[in-house]
């Protein structure tokens, strides 16, 4: 499948290819060798059932999508465990290549639903899951990999939303047609930015007192980490806090929004709990094989 002249998304395949992937996590992720997912195991995972997609410019590795065979809440699905571009190839798509190339793979094995994990505060990773690929999310964890991971990208915690993307087109279709209309101003955030990049955080008897519920991020955590790792932290409290009590509430994550006001922009969680955001109960009865 040809993105431009150059480039290809395949499978990734034999020693030097699954060496390259070993040097994509280091130069993406600045992960030391220790941390790093070796040859020997995506060999292995690979031949167990495991899907391994790269994307190559030329002969060159420039990214890659890995993940394996799962067992949640007694149903096999599939875990995506890590997704790769080269920085100076991510305006061109292939992030969302990899992600249908892997769908693909994984709905031949009669698996229809993808699970993965990704930091709730990376605002381009929220509206590349929710807005681009429609997943939806009911649990979040805290320090998913410890409170001392070696990457650079971990300096305020590795929190992760654990994510499912249902790959049945008629419940993806469904999902984007509830989650269209969200009325902002009818809406309290549990956590909004305040004039100094502060994050503010609202009584739960407010922001939980409807079927939707709204969480906002900065626009962009990394640039304020660079500037204020303590202010950055605090984020990590507040929407910390927000998702816990929010999911514990009966609430799902089911969308993402991008805004913008007064010169300030920050992303918007949207969160639901109407009847037709019963989603990962509609896993268990339409994703994945019964093991």
């Amino acid at each position: 499948m040809f993105i431009d002249a150059n480039i290809v998304i395949r499978d990734i395949e034999g020693v030097p290819e699954m060496r390259a992937v070993e040097d994509l996590q280091k130069e993406v992720w600045g992960l030391p060798d220790l941390d790093v997912v070796p040859f020997s195991h995506l060999v292995a995972a690979k031949a167990a059932g495991g899907v391994l997609v790269g994307a190559f410019d030329g002969s060159k590795l420039i990214g890659f999508v890995y993940g394996f065979v799962s067992c949640e809440d007694g149903m096999m699905l599939h875990h995506s465990h890590m997704l790769a571009v080269k920085p100076r190839y991510r305006d061109y798509n292939i992030g969302q290549k990899l992600k249908l190339a892997q769908r693909d793979r994984v709905q031949a094995q009669g698996i229809t639903a993808i699970t993965w994990t990704f930091d709730p505060l990376q605002s381009l990773n929220a509206h590349f899951n929710f807005s681009k690929l429609g997943v939806v999310s009911d649990r979040y964890l805290n320090n998913f990999y410890g409170e001392d991971a070696s990457s650079f990208l971990h300096r305020i915690g590795t929190d992760r939303l654990w994510v499912t993307w249902l790959l049945d087109d008629s419940i993806s279709k469904s999902l984007v047609k509830s989650n269209s209309m969200v009325d902002f101003n009818k809406i309290t955030p549990l956590v909004q930015p305040g004039l100094d990049d502060s994050p503010r955080r609202n009584a739960l008897e407010e922001g939980l007192a409807s079927e939707q519920a709204a969480i906002n991020i900065p626009g962009d955590i990394n640039a304020l980490q660079q500037r204020c790792t303590e202010r950055a932290f605090e984020w990590r409290e507040a929407t910390r806090w927000a998702f816990t009590e929010a999911l514990a509430a009966g609430y799902v994550v089911v969308d993402f929004r991008r805004l913008s006001r007064g010169g300030q922009s920050w992303g918007t969680y949207v969160l639901s709990k109407g009847k037709e955001i019963n989603l990962l109960r509609q896993k268990k009865e339409f994703g994945g094989c019964k093991s």
